[in-house]
């Protein structure tokens, strides 16, 4: 398997299709997706281009797929991002078309069920770039963070490694996206704590491939977008992370030791786990829950690398997927773990 290669980088002034491959949320919450186009437009100097699927709820998989299709095969816009995610990305993977796809090869950003896009465009040998989508990063209430915007920036515009840190803090809790007083001040955040560190004896390197944990199990069981997934894994870095949905311990230990019994999780060098989304509406965990959830996490992840891979190394609360700030990781891209110094660099 040929190794990706990341495409053509926009430059200001540049257009950005901005599209729903799975939710349109858009259509329902406008709030925080105009405010993500607003600052594409005034932060980052990309003019938006949107498409018929953008802010329509319920579209259809060929609705979505034509939207991609648009998106890739317009030789006037330089870049390609999410909206936000979903659920049943899946259901559009098999109508998309690999070869036009393939032949005009641009950045994509997206994260949660945008996995599925990801590890399609990988599996093309184009780098693609998980996080960033319009409504919950470039839509945070009040201010980008600045280390979200530093991050999103780099890899949109610039081409190189580029050293990630851990959050000196991070926002674990949400507000109404339909109540505008949401975006009138800046969201409550707690101590970040730094990465907790497993086997740090060694540096690895390697190209990443992951994404969002529950999605990945789905693409499993349905059999798409993984028969490479052998040949990807070996020697590369596993990156996770876990939604707002909360697995449960226990499942992310089963989903994990589903990746262990196909043989995957020996296969990689290292893994990076995102910071677990530990708050929703539904479950309003105080902060001694959601240290509880976050723990409980960790000890599934490690009992599931005790048995399939007791060697590797891994970084927990990384500052990716589901969490504020968050870091752009390059899907597909090289990824650095540096255990003795105790530092991660990713190469837009």
């Amino acid at each position: 398997m040929s190794a990706p290669s990341s495409p053509p980088k926009p430059v200001p002034g540049d257009r950005i299709a901005v599209i729903s491959p799975s939710s349109g949320l858009p259509g329902i919450l406008p709030l925080p997706y105009e405010l993500g186009l607003a600052r594409l437009r005034e932060e980052f100097a990309l003019e938006p281009v949107e498409y018929p699927a953008t802010r329509k709820m319920g579209s259809t998989p060929r609705e979505r797929a034509d939207d991609i299709h648009a998106a890739f095969a317009d030789p006037t816009v330089k870049a390609v991002m999410a909206s936000i995610g979903g659920d049943d990305q899946l259901t559009v993977l098999p109508l998309l078309d690999r070869e036009l796809i393939r032949s005009h090869p641009k950045p994509f950003f997206g994260f949660s069920d945008n996995t599925c896009l990801l590890l399609f465009l990988r599996n093309l040998g184009i780098v693609a770039y998980h996080g960033a989508c319009v409504m919950t990063e470039l839509g945070r209430p009040y201010a980008l963070h600045p280390m979200t915007a530093a991050s999103i920036r780099a890899a949109l515009f610039t081409s190189g490694p580029y050293e990630i840190r851990p959050a000196e803090r991070f926002r674990d809790t949400d507000r109404d996206w339909a109540d505008p007083a949401t975006f009138d001040s800046e969201p409550d955040a707690r101590d970040g704590g730094g990465w907790i560190w497993h086997r740090p004896d060694r540096v690895a390197e390697g190209r990443a491939w992951g994404g969002n944990l529950e999605v990945l199990s789905w693409l499993l069981m349905a059999d798409r977008e993984v028969a490479t997934a052998r040949d990807a894994a070996e020697g590369g870095v596993l990156f996770l992370e876990t939604s707002e949905e909360m697995p449960a311990a226990q499942e992310v230990f089963r989903m994990l030791r589903g990746l262990g019994e196909r043989g995957l999780l020996a296969r990689f060098s290292a893994l990076l786990m995102g910071r677990p989304k530990a708050w929703s509406f539904d479950r309003p965990n105080d902060p001694g829950a959601r240290l509880r959830y976050a723990e409980e996490q960790r000890e599934a992840v490690l009992r599931a690398l005790t048995i399939y891979a007791p060697d590797m190394m891994a970084v927990f609360d990384v500052d990716l997927g589901h969490t504020d700030p968050q870091v752009v990781i390059p899907y597909g891209g090289l990824v650095r773990i540096d255990g003795p110094e105790r530092r991660i660099t990713v190469t837009y």
